[in-house]
């Protein structure tokens, strides 16, 4: 199966969660770190999921679902411990259009989640189409053992850098190479930072300055 590996925004978007168990929660979760609008229909909720209600995070309606609940959705996901139930929210998103995961269960699956390593705006997702969210998670750990905890702000001061870079020179093939160089160097917010003096200074292509295959 061919997947198309894509981070989508969904600050503002909404979402419906059809399910309030613990698989539901982490979904719950992981749509509000997004900034989604998060609605939830099921008859009962989990205690965290009804203190997110109570703060007004999310809008949980306590019954089972109904069709009309996908009204405005932007997209659905399924995680209630009923088979059919799921079934039925994915095949009612399909004919309208809406994107739908029936969680753990792939032939249901409009998008999967990825397994995820976090360092600030730097994430690292991995898939394995379903076939094996348990590899998925051993990748994880794996990568997260690897990748320092600086790196958050390490990359907000590239960030910052970069914007700075496209202001301060043209676009051309210097840039290119003076882009990829910051991306290997330690950066500050300090106006004395070398990288910093580097990407604002002169442009120049040089052996130091290459662009990896």
């Amino acid at each position: 199966m061919s997947l198309l590996p894509i981070f989508l925004k969904l600050e503002g978007r909404p979402c419906l969660v059809v399910g309030a168990g613990e698989i539901a929660l982490s979904k719950i979760e992981s749509l509000l770190e997004a900034g989604a609008r998060v609605r939830v229909v099921a008859p009962e909720a989990r205690q965290e999921v009804q203190s997110l209600a109570s703060s007004g995070r999310v809008a949980w309606f306590a019954r089972g679902y109904e069709t009309a609940d996908l009204e405005a959705a932007f997209l659905v996901i399924a995680a209630t411990d009923q088979p059919a139930v799921n079934h039925k929210v994915f095949e009612d998103a399909t004919q309208r259009g809406i994107l739908c995961n029936a969680v753990d269960d792939p032939p249901f699956c409009d998008f999967y989640f990825g397994s995820v390593v976090r360092r600030g705006d730097l994430q690292v997702a991995i898939s394995t189409a379903g076939e094996s969210p348990a590899l998925a998670q051993r990748l994880r750990r794996e990568i997260d053992a690897r990748l320092s905890e600086d790196l958050g702000p390490w990359l907000a001061s590239l960030g910052n850098l970069r914007r700075d870079v496209l202001v301060a020179h043209p676009a051309g093939e210097e840039r290119k190479l003076l882009l990829h160089e910051l991306a290997h160097r330690p950066v500050c917010e300090l106006e004395q930072c070398p990288s910093r003096r580097l990407a604002l200074g002169p442009l120049q292509a040089g052996p130091e300055l290459k662009v990896p295959a």
